[in-house]
C-alpha cells in the first residue's frame, strides 16, 4: 500500500499509543473507559476508530474502539501493534446462552468458539482461540473483588449478529440453529463477535490478549420464561477491565 506516514485506518504513529490498549466495540464507549485514566487525550478518530491514550500507575495505556466483527477488530490490533501496543483487554457486550448467565453479570473468556471467518485467515482451524492466561486470571480476580456474578467460560464468535437473532431469516437457518444447539450442550457461557478473532491474531503477532464482557441479556432464559430485564449499562465490565489492566502492569513492573 502507498505510505501514508501513519497507519492506514486508526490514522496513529508511533508515540500515539501505549502498550497497553484497551478494545471495546463501541466508538462512543471509549471515553468513558479514558475517563479512568490519568490526564487522558483524545489522539483522534477515523472510520470506527476512536482513540484515547492517557496513563494508569505511570504506563502509557490507550484506548482504540474497533467496531463491529472480526475484521475491523484484527486490523485494530495489528496497526496498534505496528506502534508499539502489546497488551490488550476487549472491554465487550454479549449475550448470554448458559442458563446460569443473567442480564448484568460479567463473562470472562477462557476460550472462543471459530464461528466467524477472520480468524482462518490467521491460523488453520485446528488452531485454538485461547487468551493470554494471566490477563484471564486477572479479569477473573477484578470481576470477583468487585462483586460482580461471574463466570469464566468459552464464549461463542459469529460473523452474522441476525444469524443469532433471526435464524430462520437465513437460507442457511438448519446450520445456524443446530450449531446454536451445540453451543448450548458444551456449556457456552455467551455469544459475541470479536475476541476469536482477537485471540488468534494475537497469538500470530505473539502479543497478550484478554476479553470481558457485560451481559446485555440472555435469549435462552426469555425462550424459558425466566426473564431478566435487559442491562445496558456497560460501566461495570468497563471497571473489570480497568483494574485488570493495573494487576497486569504491577505483575510486568514487579510491583
Amino acid at each position: 500500500m502507498q505510505s501514508i506516514g501513519k497507519q492506514f485506518h486508526i490514522h496513529c504513529v508511533e508515540g500515539d499509543v501505549g502498550r497497553y490498549v484497551f478494545l471495546p466495540g463501541d466508538p462512543g464507549r471509549c471515553e468513558s473507559i479514558a475517563a479512568h485514566f490519568d490526564d487522558p487525550v483524545h489522539i483522534g478518530m477515523n472510520r470506527e476508530y476512536n482513540i484515547y491514550t492517557g496513563t494508569l500507575l505511570g504506563q502509557k495505556v490507550s484506548v482504540c474502539s474497533t467496531g463491529i466483527g472480526g475484521p475491523s477488530a484484527s486490523i485494530a490490533m495489528e496497526e496498534l501493534h505496528n506502534i508499539g501496543a502489546g497488551t490488550f483487554i476487549r472491554i465487550g457486550t454479549c449475550g448470554g446462552i448458559a442458563m446460569d448467565v443473567r442480564a448484568g453479570d460479567v463473562v470472562v473468556a477462557n476460550g472462543a468458539v471459530r464461528y466467524e471467518h477472520t480468524s482462518f485467515e490467521y491460523a488453520p482451524p485446528e488452531f485454538p482461540a485461547v487468551p493470554d492466561f494471566d490477563i484471564t486470571a486477572a479479569l477473573r480476580e477484578a470481576s470477583l473483588e468487585l462483586g460482580f456474578r461471574t463466570h469464566v467460560g468459552v464464549v461463542q464468535c459469529k460473523d452474522s449478529f441476525y444469524g443469532q437473532h433471526d435464524p430462520k431469516k437465513s437460507p442457511v437457518y438448519y446450520e445456524l440453529e443446530q450449531k446454536w444447539e451445540s453451543w448450548k450442550r458444551l456449556g457456552v457461557k455467551a455469544s459475541e463477535m470479536e475476541s476469536a478473532a482477537l485471540f488468534v491474531v494475537a497469538a500470530a503477532l505473539d502479543v497478550r490478549c484478554g476479553s470481558c464482557f457485560h451481559v446485555i441479556w440472555n435469549q435462552e432464559r426469555e425462550k424459558a420464561g425466566k426473564m431478566d430485564a435487559m442491562v445496558e449499562d456497560t460501566s461495570g465490565a468497563v471497571r473489570v477491565g480497568i483494574e485488570a489492566m493495573k494487576k497486569i502492569i504491577r505483575q510486568d513492573l514487579g510491583i
